[in-house]
């Protein structure tokens, strides 16, 4: 039964024309509407790809204005050093 199948299949796919199994595009009408249509999907399909990136790239643009802005604000002697309040010794730990 699968050995008739596949062959019934492999004939099918033989003996089918050409024109068949191509699209206008392949045949060069370009100016057809399915020509047409599968440029602007890939517009589309590029424009969400640079819109991607470009908000990607944009963040960490974002992130080093905020690190350099926090920099600036703590003052040249106390860069990458922060105060902890000492009035509670248990202070961020989980109380169970």
């Amino acid at each position: 039964m699968r050995n008739a199948l596949v062959a019934l299949f492999t004939g099918l796919l033989v003996g089918a024309p050409r024109a068949a199994l191509a699209c206008p595009v392949c045949f060069g009408q370009n100016d057809s509407p399915l020509a047409i249509a599968t440029n602007m999907g890939i517009v589309a399909m590029l424009v969400v790809v640079a819109g991607v990136l470009g908000a990607f790239a944009s963040f960490f643009i974002y992130l080093m204005r905020r690190g350099k802005l926090v920099t600036a604000q703590e003052g040249p002697g106390e860069v990458g050093h922060h105060t902890r309040s000492e009035s509670d010794p248990r202070e961020g730990t989980a109380q169970c």
